[in-house]
């Protein structure tokens, strides 16, 4: 009698880990809200002796650091970074008793632009540094 009472117990537990293998599960995304800080607008927006520093903080909002270089330049330095991370989706991936997943993937990217303004406040010089691992 008590041998088919495991063997119920089994069962559920097997059909319940079943249905869980199949089941869709959503991912985790973290991303950054939408930012007009982008390699096009960078390119379109920023004119190397005209584009002032009012201009930049319509277009970009205020900078994550602010510094002065060697020469007494104002840097502002703006970063954006996301992290994308996936649980195992495909039918393929083991699956614990406990229905999780055991693959996952990651990805990280970063994006720096980096604007360094003469005396006048107009940009001198900028660089995009942009990352993904």
């Amino acid at each position: 009698m008590m041998g088919n009472k495991f063997k119920v117990i089994f069962i559920f537990l097997f059909v319940t880990n079943l249905f869980a293998a199949c089941a869709t599960f959503p991912t985790n995304e973290l991303t950054p809200q939408q930012s007009n800080l982008t390699v096009g607008m960078i390119k379109t927006k920023i004119i190397k002796g005209q584009t002032t520093q009012e201009e930049i903080l319509k277009l970009f909002g205020a900078p994550n650091i602010i510094t002065k270089n060697k020469s007494d330049d104002e840097v502002w330095n703006y970063n954006r970074m996301s992290f994308k991370y996936v649980s195992g989706r495909d039918g393929f991936t083991a699956i614990f008793v406990d229905g999780n997943r055991a693959m996952s993937t990651a990805t990280t990217e970063s994006f720096d632009l980096i604007i360094t303004f003469d005396k006048e406040g107009k940009v001198k010089d900028y660089s995009v540094i942009s990352a993904k691992f």
